[in-house]
């Protein structure tokens, strides 16, 4: 007998990997004066996720499994949100069968984080440096 679907709370921390579900609004008329029309649920795989370089904004690559609500997506379309959207969705995901691999993929992204973090953090020094040095 298959195993039933365990789905748990990402908490936040969702890596390429994961299949995860979550709940997103969907929005009509024009991009100055939108209004709300519903939500719609997303089921999909993160098939891969990256920082942006300049202001570190997570987004993901997902492979939609399946989707319900208003405008529902078709199945294996590939979309991107950016992390603060999926994640305001509270998702949920399933678990891997293997959680030890899973936790080798969250550190690597965590790493990316980190990384690009720092670099932004070493921006900001030198702007602030070449903006307080011109004054004094």
């Amino acid at each position: 007998m298959a195993q039933p679907l365990v789905w748990q709370p990402a908490r936040g921390d969702v890596v390429a990997g994961d299949t995860i579900r979550f709940a997103e609004s969907v929005f009509g008329g024009s991009y100055r004066r939108p209004r709300y029309r519903g939500s719609r649920t997303i089921e999909a795989e993160i098939a891969r996720d990256s920082y942006g370089v300049d202001k570190q904004q997570h987004t993901f690559t997902l492979r939609v499994i399946s989707s319900s609500g208003l405008d529902a997506l078709e199945a294996g379309k590939i979309i991107r949100r950016k992390g603060r959207n999926v994640y305001r969705g509270q998702p949920e995901r399933l678990l891997w069968s293997d959680e030890s691999e899973r936790d080798i993929v969250a550190a690597e992204k965590h790493r990316r984080g980190d990384t690009a973090r720092a670099a932004r953090d070493d921006r900001r020094v030198v702007i602030s440096d070449r903006f307080f040095s011109d004054r004094w």
